[in-house]
């Protein structure tokens, strides 16, 4: 039956779709492309007030179509000096939380980016892309009003906008030095070829895109990113340089305000590595911009092993104590960056106190590969280690000062959720700077995503390091599913929380842990009313070597039982794990609102289609195995139990069933049609399909192909084309920039395809990247999905 439905659809339907201009979907998915995102929320220190940051992913051809650089790692719009492609924000709302009165701001037209309460919480800072450039504005809490605050364009480059001094009155940021210049074409003349040639060692390097190519390309990326170091004072918008003009990647001031930690690149670039592998230069000036110190200077890093927890040689992560006022902090690796050396401490954390007179002292000894360091008080840190080949995490409690002896907070699979204690709440200590809050007897609050096998329910706990016991203060209540945003006062008394169910949108409360009183912050209408009604179930099941599995089924709104089986679409993504218990942990709520987002499947239930999303589809490697060793087995083994739980409950066709999915999920709908039959079709958007291309490792293989060449064979569906006998619609954006993805992964494919014999269609979307931005292009994919649906579904 199934082979009738393709030919049908074949004969039928695919001269009908074969345009060359975009197209839209029905009225119903092209709502879903303009419904309003949830907003992203920022509390200021105080508590006293909240913005609501509005999001705009989706943008215009013409915005995607604008001039852009893209130079070592980056995409860059010059005209701004700007980030081309990083998702701003559209508009602000500010929330004052103790009487309710929300206010939208009035900002002139342009991109928005890093919005941030001041420490002493009267601004919230941001900065706007204007048509001249990129310009840091406030919005002034007690008088009520937003303004430029200097009219010196910024430097956004390396998307560092900006950082708030302590006194809360002024920011620390990097001035376009370039504004307003053309960059000569005279200088981008090549003075000679681009030569590269190799030296002692080993100098691996995964897949990168959009690098340096020669001279003329190390020019303009100078010419882009160099900024000058300024302060700007908010009142009165007094800017004072410190230093000189540079290609500074990272400025932070000390918390008490009297140094600076600036970090530069340098020459010698790469044309084989992204610019934060370029030599970097790391030293403290004064408050006038006065070099006092040299931390470090790294060499170029092409050389750094390729596995995910290797590590660059030097002084690295450099950065200052939160709760000291002048005391630098950094990592060095011991084991020369290869975390397969067998040495007893793979890092070394030191500290260095102003005026750095006394020799740097030993912070922390990690037994694995530094995760980082958070602050709290002189007593009371947290240092987090991993290790990539079992997954393990490790937090340690530790006490700056020595006071006692470390212990262990958690120790688990960083893929294990169901034992993640939560993260600390923060507070922000008298240097204005965020810290975890300490309470007095010790004890931290951790704020918490309460994964178990019913799923998410977040909690606020008292954690006490000592004992290691956890007080439940709150925690999200059926048929609800709750987060807690901010805890509201030392005592965890009042939180701010947004609530949501499958039916209503999420919405902003403040709640008291120890009564029922509770106050509505905002009424943020249902998004997309064309899709109440969508049923949603988690399903539970076993594929046929016992691993637990869940997925979750969405059924369109007018569906009954008696209506009989339906054709479905899955849309998956495949995860490699160590432990198998970890693998069959629940990631979902069934309590959460039914977000029918445009990216996934979900828009499809407007063609009376079920959709079964995120099908598990775990990878496994237990002890010595690696999880890709025994990757397709276990791919069709999770596809097939998908299959069967669907068909067993009377939902699904088993001859009108779909596998769809985005980047290395469309590597799994490539594999599954080429070695199962289980599916009448698949849409692979954004994939890689030949792992030859990307010889030093993928996505969770740290094997190189020369190492594993059984194994990249094996998974790339590329050398199985021959296979693929079930239709496939390609989809990839022609500016993808993703390590791996690169456009002709696609055009490869679907053309081994279509040289096979095969039936395939290939859309290429221009000055798409890895994720599509453009309106014009997101309805054009989900009219070109839908269109496919009805052909090889056999939906009419």
């Amino acid at each position: 039956m199934r082979s009738v439905y393709c030919l049908l659809g074949m004969l039928l339907a695919l001269p009908a779709i074969a345009v060359e201009s975009y197209q839209k979907p029905s009225p119903a998915m092209q709502d879903l492309v303009d419904a309003p995102l949830p907003p992203h929320v920022a509390v200021s220190p105080d508590h006293r007030w909240a913005a609501f940051l509005q999001r705009s992913y989706v943008t215009t051809l013409k915005d995607l179509a604008a001039e852009e650089a893209k130079l070592a790692g980056l995409r860059i719009r010059p005209s701004t000096f700007a980030p081309s492609r990083q998702t701003p924000y559209r508009e602000i709302q500010v929330v004052d939380l103790d009487s309710g009165a929300m206010s939208e701001l009035e900002l002139p037209e342009g991109r928005i980016f890093e919005a941030e309460w001041s420490p002493n919480s009267r601004y919230l800072g941001f900065v706007i892309e204007e048509r001249e450039g990129l310009h840091f504005w406030v919005h002034d809490t007690v008088r009520g009003e937003s303004r430029r605050v200097s009219d010196r364009a910024i430097n956004g480059v390396f998307e560092r906008y900006y950082t708030w001094y302590g006194d809360g009155e002024t920011v620390l940021t990097q001035l376009a030095v370039n504004a307003g210049t053309i960059f000569e074409p005279d200088a981008r003349l090549p003075k000679g070829p681009a030569i590269q040639e190799t030296g002692e060692t080993k100098a691996a390097v995964r897949t990168y895109q959009d690098l340096l190519r020669d001279e003329r390309d190390s020019a303009y990326f100078e010419f882009l990113a160099t900024s000058q170091p300024a302060r700007i004072r908010v009142p009165g918008g007094k800017v004072t340089e410190l230093g000189k003009p540079g290609l500074y990647v990272f400025l932070a001031p000390s918390p008490d305000g009297r140094l600076v930690l600036a970090e530069q690149l340098q020459r010698p670039f790469s044309y084989i590595v992204p610019y934060y592998r370029f030599p970097l230069h790391s030293e403290v000036w004064n408050s006038k911009g006065k070099v006092v110190t040299t931390v470090a200077s790294l060499p170029l890093a092409e050389d750094v092993p390729p596995a995910f927890d290797s590590a660059r040689v030097g002084r690295r992560d450099i950065d200052w104590r939160s709760d000291l006022p002048a005391t630098l902090t950094w990592v060095e690796a011991q084991d020369g960056g290869d975390i397969k050396a067998d040495v007893e401490h793979h890092d070394i954390a030191y500290q260095w106190a102003h005026p750095f007179k006394s020799d740097p002292e030993v912070l922390f000894r990690f037994e694995l590969r530094s995760a980082g360091l958070s602050w709290g008080t002189a007593e009371t840190a947290l240092a987090g280690e991993w290790r990539y080949s079992d997954r393990r995490y490790r937090v340690w409690k530790f006490s700056p000062d020595g006071s006692s002896e470390p212990v262990v907070f958690q120790d688990r699979s960083y893929n294990d959720e169901y034992n993640d204690p939560g993260s600390p709440v923060r507070t922000h200590n008298r240097f204005g700077q965020a810290v975890i809050q300490v309470n007095d007897d010790g004890t931290v609050f951790l704020n918490g995503r309460g994964a178990s096998d019913e799923g998410y329910r977040p909690h606020i706990d008292r954690y006490d390091f000592e004992t290691g016991e956890a007080e439940r203060l709150w925690q999200s209540q059926p048929p609800h599913y709750e987060q807690a945003y901010a805890v509201l006062d030392d005592g965890a008394r009042r939180l701010l929380i947004s609530r949501e169910s499958p039916t209503e949108n999420p919405n902003f409360f403040i709640v008291s842990t120890g009564s029922d009183e509770e106050r509505r912050i905002t009424h943020f209408p249902h998004p997309f009313p064309e899709f109440q009604g969508v049923k949603k179930e988690l399903i539970r099941y076993q594929r046929d070597d016992g691993i637990e599995l869940t997925g979750t089924l969405y059924l369109p709104p007018d569906y009954q039982p008696e209506d009989g089986p339906l054709p479905v679409l899955m849309w998956a993504y495949p995860l490699e794990y160590k432990d198998p218990n970890v693998a069959s942990q629940v990631r979902e709520s069934p309590y959460q609102f039914n977000r029918i987002g445009f990216w996934g499947p979900l828009p499809h239930l407007a063609q009376g289609v079920a959709v079964f999303d995120d099908p598990k589809m775990p990878v496994i490697g237990e002890g010595d195995a690696e999880p890709n060793d025994n990757f397709r087995k276990q791919l069709v083994s999770s596809a097939r139990a998908a299959v069967d739980v669907l068909v067993e409950r009377g939902i699904a066709d088993p001859d009108r069933i779909a596998i769809s999915g985005h980047s290395y999920g469309a590597f799994m709908v490539a594999n599954l049609l080429a070695h199962s039959d289980l599916f009448a079709t698949g849409i692979a958007r954004s994939g890689a399909y030949n792992r030859s291309l990307t010889p030093f490792g993928f996505q969770g293989e740290e094997r190189d192909f020369w190492e594993g060449q059984s194994v990249y064979a094996t998974m790339s569906p590329f050398f199985h084309a021959d296979k693929v006998n079930e239709p496939i619609l390609f989809i990839h954006g022609a500016a993808d920039s993703n390590s791996g993805t690169y456009p002709m992964q696609s055009r490869r494919m679907f053309s081994a395809v279509k040289g096979l014999g095969g039936t395939a269609r290939l859309v290429m979307l221009p000055y798409e990247d890895h994720g599509y931005r453009a309106r014009e292009s997101i309805l054009h994919v989900l009219w070109e999905q839908a269109n496919w649906l009805e052909t090889h579904l056999g939906i009419y």
